[in-house]
């Protein structure tokens, strides 16, 4: 992890954040965000269930994508965006479940990233996600 993840608030991630429709629309909360470190939380609602009533996939991706984002849009730094991502999940959820997923960076070389992210509910592991980060070149 790079020596900046211990350093103080990054204003980059929560400015993002805030602009988020997306994210925001399902609930979620930034709660923490530092350069290459951010926390964010959902509760899962009733229309996030899939057909087994269990929380569709395809929600908890999209947890542990912005709190990527978050992690490793760094202040002051160019655009970052995901150039992939894996999910391996782990256990279900359900209706209620308050959802946290924390993203930690494991390496960053040249324009390009990778990123570590667990969801958990409570002290439960539910979902391993890793993701792959590239800087956009600033246009002039």
């Amino acid at each position: 992890m790079s020596g900046t993840a211990s350093e103080g608030r990054n204003e980059t991630a929560w400015r993002m954040f805030e602009a988020d429709r997306a994210s925001k629309g399902l609930g979620m909360r930034l709660v923490e965000a530092r350069d290459g470190f951010a926390v964010v939380e959902m509760v899962v609602g009733p229309l996030m269930l899939n057909g087994y009533d269990i929380t569709h996939g395809g929600f908890v991706f999209a947890l542990a994508d912005t709190a990527f984002a978050c992690a490793c849009n760094l202040d002051g730094g160019d655009v970052t965006v995901a150039s992939g991502a894996d999910v391996t999940f782990v256990a279900p959820t359900k209706e209620g479940d308050l959802l946290v997923a924390t993203a930690e960076e494991r390496v960053r070389f040249g324009r390009s990233g990778v990123y570590d992210v667990t969801v958990r509910r409570g002290d439960e592991v539910v979902a391993e996600f890793r993701g792959r980060s590239r800087s956009l070149p600033q246009r002039s």
